[in-house]
C-alpha cells in the first residue's frame, strides 16, 4: 500500500488540473465536458496509483500490455471501471484478455478482428472495438491505412462477435491538427454511411501533449498518462 501522501495528493491534484483544461478546451469547441471521457493510461503504473485515480472519478483505464492487464486486473478496484485495450495485440492474447476489457480499441487489421470475433463467440459475447487508423501511413505504426479504412469497416462490421464503436488514431506528432482533421473526417463519412453493425460512437485521439486540440477535432476518449502518472 501507498503511504506517501505527497503522492496521492500530487495524482489527486493532476486529475483535477486535467479535468480543468477538458473542460476549456470542450468550451473552446462549442462541446460539453461530460461528453469527453478521460483515459487513465496504466502502462507501467503500479495498481496502488491507479486506484488512487479511481478513487479521485477517473472511470476509464487504458491498458497496452496484455500480459501486464493480466497481472495487474484483480489488484484494480474496479467497481464502476471500464479498461479498454489500447496497445497492439497479438491474436495468440486475444483469449487471455476478452474477460478483463469491455472495449478493444486497438483493432488493427482484419485478422484480428476475426480472431476477437471468434474468441468471443465461444464465451458468449459481442466485443466493442474501435478501429485503428494510421493516418500518418507511418511505418513504425500498426493501424489500417486511410485508403484501406472504409473496406476494412465493411468486412469488419459482418464479423458476428465484434461491434465497430468507433476510430482510434495515434497521428504523428508533426502537422498534428491536420491529422486530426483527417480522422474527424473519415469518422464522418463512415457515420454517413449507416452500415449494419457500426454505430460511431466514439473517436479516441489525443494524448497528454494534444488531448485539447484532439477535443477541438471531435475527440471524446482522450488517452493521458503521464500527465497523471509520470514520476510515481
Amino acid at each position: 500500500m501507498i503511504t506517501n501522501q505527497l503522492d496521492e495528493n500530487r495524482i489527486r491534484q493532476r486529475i483535477s488540473d486535467i479535468r480543468n483544461r477538458i473542460e476549456i478546451a470542450a468550451k473552446k469547441a462549442g462541446r460539453s465536458a461530460d461528453q469527453i471521457n478521460l483515459m487513465a493510461v496504466t502502462k507501467n503504473v503500479l495498481p496502488e496509483y491507479v486506484n488512487i485515480a479511481i478513487g479521485e472519478g477517473v472511470r476509464l483505464l487504458g491498458e497496452n500490455r496484455a500480459q501486464e492487464l493480466i497481472s495487474k486486473h484483480d489488484f484494480y478496484n474496479l467497481d464502476g471501471v471500464d479498461i479498454h485495450f489500447i496497445g497492439h495485440l497479438q491474436r495468440n492474447k486475444v483469449k487471455k484478455i476478452i474477460d478483463k476489457v469491455s472495449m478493444i480499441e486497438s483493432v488493427d487489421s482484419e485478422h484480428l478482428a476475426e480472431e476477437i470475433s471468434r474468441c468471443c463467440l465461444k464465451i458468449g459475447r459481442k466485443m466493442p472495438i474501435l478501429l485503428e487508423v494510421n493516418v500518418g501511413n507511418e511505418k513504425t505504426k500498426s493501424g489500417f491505412a486511410v485508403d484501406e479504412i472504409f473496406e476494412a469497416a465493411r468486412i469488419v462490421s459482418k464479423m458476428p462477435g465484434v461491434e465497430i464503436k468507433g476510430l482510434m488514431a495515434i497521428p504523428p506528432k508533426e502537422n498534428v491538427l491536420h491529422h486530426f482533421k483527417k480522422i474527424w473526417d473519415i469518422y464522418i463519412d463512415i457515420s454517413l454511411k449507416n452500415i449494419d453493425n457500426i454505430s460511431m460512437d466514439f473517436l479516441s485521439m489525443g494524448m497528454s501533449a494534444d488531448f485539447e486540440q484532439a477535443i477541438a477535432y471531435g475527440a471524446n476518449i482522450v488517452r493521458i498518462g503521464g500527465l497523471i502518472f509520470k514520476d510515481m
